[in-house]
C-alpha cells in the first residue's frame, strides 16, 4: 500500500494479482481498520477481466471484481487486523506511523468501473475521511421485552370496538315513527280512537295519565336489602290491621318485587283474615320452627298466604296463649328469613307499645306508619305515640313518620279533619287520609280491585309516599 505522500510508479507493485487464474479465492485484509472484505475470484479468468482498483479514503487497498463484491457489511475480524500480511497470495506493505487509520470504514456498496486506474491513484487524498465516507448504518436496537397480559373477551387487539348483545336495546333500534301507540285510556280518547278506525290516537286522558304516574312512583326501585315498615297504634279498633293490608296490596299490585305483611300482634291478630286465602294455612309460629331449614322461596311459600295482588301474608297463631310467647328473638328470626326473599316487609304490630316484640320491630324499622282514628282520644293517643318515640331515642323515626287518618265509620266525622291534619304535619313528615269504605267496614276479606276508587287512590298515595321516603333515606 502506498502512503498519502507518494504516488505509485508504473513499475511498482500495486497489489494486483499477476495470475488471477492461479487462485480460487483471495481475501483482502486492511490493517488498522474495522472491516474486512472477502472477494471471490473466478478461476481461469482472462487478464482483461473487468477489474478496478479499490480505493478507500484515497488509498489503494487491492483489486476487486466489478459486480462480484457483496454489499452487506462484513463483520469485524480482530484476528485479521492483527495479522501482518493479507491472507492468501497478496503481500500488503505495513502501514506507516503517520498514516491516518480508517475508523469504522464501510465496505464499498456499488463498485463503479474506472477506465484508468492510474488516474485514481494520482487523485488527491480526501482530506476529511469521515466526511467522504458514507454514514455508518445505525446500530440495531434490541427489541423491548413484551409482557404477556391476559385480556378478557372484547379487550383483545382489534376488538375494542366490538359491541355486546345488551347494547341492542329497543330504544336504539326501533324507529318511534313506525311504532303503534297503545290503545288510549279515557272516555273521550278511546271514543275518538274507535270511531276513527284506530287512526286517531291522542293519548290517554287526564285520569289515566295521573294513575300511570302514581303507579310509576310506587314501582320505583329500592336499591339495597329489604326494608322494614312497622304499622303502629296505641289503641285498638282504629284500623291498624286494615291499613297494613291496604298498604301491602297497593305495593304488591304495582311493584315487580315481593312484598310481605307479617302479623306480629301477640293478641291473636286478624291480618290474615283480611285477604282471600285457603283455610288451614300456616302461621308465624311455623316459620319460627323451621327458620334454620329454609333454603329457598319454595320453603317459605308453603307457609305464607297470597292474595290476588301478589301480597304474601304471614298470619299470627290463632291460639292467643301460644301467640303470647312470640318474643323479640322470634321476630328477629322471622325478619332475617323474610329479608332474603322480600324487598318490603310490613309488620302489623300489637297495641302494646312497650311489648318486647315492639323493641325488635323498631330496631329494624326503616320507616314508621302510625294510624289514628277520627276521634279526640284516638288522635291524642297517636300524638302521644310520637312523643314516646321522641323521648326514647327515636326522634328521627318520629319526624319521618307517615300519619294515616283512618275513617272507620260512615258519615261526616265529628272532628275537624283540617285541624287534625295541620297538627300532625307539625310533628311528622306526611299525613294521608283514608276514607270510609263499606267493604272494609264489613270486616271480611278485602278485594283490592273491588274497593271504591277513593279508597284505592288513598292506599296507592300512601304506598307512593312510603317508597319515596325510603328512597330519600337511601340517597
Amino acid at each position: 500500500m502506498t502512503s498519502k505522500n507518494s504516488s505509485p510508479s508504473e513499475g511498482d507493485d500495486l497489489g494486483i494479482l499477476d495470475e488471477a487464474a492461479s487462485l480460487d479465492t483471495t481475501a483482502l485484509g486492511v490493517l488498522g481498520q474495522t472491516s474486512q472484505v472477502s472477494v471471490t475470484l473466478p478461476a481461469g479468468a482472462d487478464d482483461d477481466d473487468d477489474l478496478v482498483e479499490d480505493v478507500v479514503d484515497g488509498e489503494f487497498t487491492g483489486e476487486i471484481l466489478v459486480g462480484e463484491l457483496e454489499t452487506p457489511r462484513a463483520a469485524v475480524d480482530q484476528d485479521a487486523v492483527e495479522q501482518d500480511a493479507v491472507i492468501g497470495a497478496v503481500d500488503e506493505p505495513a502501514v506507516t506511523a503517520d498514516a491516518d487509520p480508517l475508523v469504522d470504514a464501510e465496505p464499498i456498496e456499488d463498485a463503479v468501473p474506472i477506465e484508468d486506474a492510474d488516474a485514481v491513484v494520482d487523485a488527491e487524498p480526501v482530506e476529511d475521511a469521515a466526511a467522504a465516507a458514507p454514514a455508518p448504518a445505525p446500530a440495531p436496537v434490541a427489541a423491548p421485552d413484551i409482557a404477556l397480559v391476559s385480556k378478557r373477551f372484547g379487550e383483545q387487539a382489534g376488538q375494542s370496538s366490538r359491541e355486546t348483545a345488551d347494547l341492542l336495546t329497543a330504544d336504539r333500534l326501533l324507529n318511534p315513527s313506525q311504532l303503534t301507540k297503545p290503545e288510549p285510556e279515557g272516555t273521550w280518547s278511546h271514543l275518538l280512537y274507535t270511531i276513527s278506525g284506530r287512526r286517531i290516537n291522542i293519548g290517554d286522558g287526564k285520569r289515566a295519565r295521573e294513575r300511570k304516574a302514581l303507579t310509576a312512583r310506587i314501582a320505583n326501585a329500592l336499591n339495597g336489602g329489604a326494608r322494614f315498615v312497622p304499622v303502629l297504634s296505641r289503641k285498638g279498633g282504629v284500623g291498624k290491621t286494615t291499613v297494613t293490608a291496604l298498604l301491602g296490596m297497593a305495593l304488591a299490585d304495582a311493584r315487580e318485587d315481593r312484598v310481605i305483611a307479617v302479623d306480629a300482634n301477640p293478641d291473636r291478630g286478624t291480618l290474615a283474615d283480611r285477604i282471600v286465602r285457603s283455610p288451614g294455612g300456616k302461621s308465624v309460629r311455623d316459620l319460627v320452627k323451621i327458620h334454620d331449614e329454609v333454603r329457598g322461596y319454595h320453603d317459605l311459600s308453603a307457609i305464607v298466604a297470597r292474595d290476588s295482588t301478589r301480597l304474601d301474608v304471614l298470619a299470627s297463631d290463632p291460639d292467643p296463649h301460644i301467640a303470647e310467647a312470640f318474643s323479640d328473638e322470634d321476630y328477629r328470626n322471622v325478619a332475617d328469613v323474610a329479608a332474603h326473599y322480600y324487598s318490603l316487609v310490613l309488620t302489623d304490630t300489637g297495641t302494646g307499645i312497650v311489648h318486647s316484640v315492639m323493641g325488635a320491630t323498631l330496631d329494624k324499622a326503616d320507616q314508621i306508619v302510625i294510624v289514628s282514628g277520627l276521634s279526640v282520644d284516638e288522635a291524642r293517643l297517636a300524638s302521644e305515640t310520637l312523643t314516646w318515640l321522641e323521648t326514647n331515642g327515636r326522634e328521627e323515626q318520629a319526624r319521618g313518620a307517615i300519619i294515616v287518618l283512618n275513617q272507620s265509620t260512615p258519615g261526616s266525622p265529628l272532628v275537624r279533619l283540617n285541624e287534625l291534619e295541620a297538627h300532625f304535619k307539625t310533628r311528622a313528615k306526611h299525613v294521608v287520609r283514608m276514607p270510609y269504605d263499606p267493604q272494609i267496614a264489613g270486616g271480611g276479606a278485602i278485594v283490592f280491585a273491588n274497593l271504591q276508587p277513593e279508597t284505592r287512590q288513598a292506599a296507592r298515595e300512601l304506598a307512593a309516599l312510603l317508597v319515596e321516603s325510603l328512597r330519600a333515606k337511601a340517597a
